[in-house]
């Protein structure tokens, strides 16, 4: 199997999952007020949505930004978010941590033996390596659980984002776009781009793309809006369609978390279909073994 075969599998997973996803009991306000989650690549998208659905009672940071920032570390209940719970950055900063939890699919990883307390995920996969999808969905549900009560939603839309995934025409330069939910998504979107496809990808919360990101945009760029229908996103992609920009508007749901594994699932499905088109049998990351050499000097 090679390693988007592996990806498109693990994809489909998640149905099975959702359905068995066990959630965490919820934090205090008080407790949430003392705790940072925090991760790196996927992982800090995790962290963020954790912030998002706390209403920002949690905070997400980056770890390196922890280490280097000791005295928060001393005082705070830091939540490490780590599937491999290898990083080495997040080991370090465990370690002088007030309180430690990890947040990993390795119960007996380096991670994990330095933490006071683990709390393991358990979603499967089909063993080769390739891009994180159902790990991806795993550690992010259970961030958000740690912050407020949820409830799967009956009707995961996966069907409508595989149709809207197939159909959609993209280029190889690319902005992403999200609100207090979606901006998370956003990233993880990017980083499926770079990772399957090795895409120039940007990503931007809506109204600060107006602002900066927006001056960089070239004719026959791709933006892509995830947020509910409004005048103000309607008016950015009329504004955008223009100037020859090619805007992908999915229907995105009005309840917040369908709104996070709708995305997930676009985020997932639309670089996939891309490669796809392009007749690709392996991820870029997998393939560019030079690069993959430098980040894993620099993570592990």
């Amino acid at each position: 199997m090679n390693s988007l075969e592996a990806y498109e599998k693990d994809i489909l997973l998640q149905l099975g999952f959702l359905k068995s996803f066990k959630k965490q009991k919820a934090l205090s306000i008080n407790s949430q007020k003392k705790t940072i989650f925090c991760g790196s690549g996927d992982s800090l998208v995790s962290a963020m949505l954790a912030e998002s659905f706390s209403d920002g009672a949690v905070k997400a940071m980056d770890p390196l930004d922890l280490y280097q920032n000791k005295h928060l570390v001393k005082s705070k209940h830091i939540y490490f978010i780590s599937v491999s719970g290898n990083t080495i950055t997040n080991i370090k900063t465990a370690k002088i941590a007030k309180k430690a939890i990890a947040v990993t699919s390795k119960s007996q990883s380096r991670l994990a033996s330095v933490s006071d307390r683990v709390i393991l995920l358990s979603s499967p996969n089909n063993g080769v390596f390739t891009a994180g999808s159902i790990s991806f969905l795993d550690s992010a549900l259970t961030c958000i659980s740690l912050v407020k009560n949820i409830q799967i939603p009956k009707n995961l839309l996966f069907e409508k984002s595989l149709s809207f995934s197939k159909k959609a025409k993209i280029s190889k330069r690319l902005f992403v776009l999200g609100n207090q939910y979606t901006f998370p998504l956003a990233m993880y979107c990017a980083a499926k781009f770079y990772e399957i496809l090795g895409y120039d990808v940007h990503y931007s919360r809506i109204e600060q793309f107006s602002h900066m990101e927006l001056f960089s945009v070239k004719k026959g760029d791709t933006v892509i809006i995830f947020e509910t229908k409004n005048p103000h996103v309607t008016q950015l992609e009329k504004n955008l369609k223009k100037i020859g920009i090619n805007v992908l508007r999915p229907d995105i749901p009005s309840e917040k978390l369908s709104q996070v594994i709708y995305c997930t699932f676009l985020s997932q499905l639309l670089p996939l279909y891309e490669a796809k088109k392009k007749r690709k049998k392996e991820c870029h990351f997998v393939t560019e073994k030079n690069i993959r050499n430098v980040s894993n000097q620099m993570i592990y």
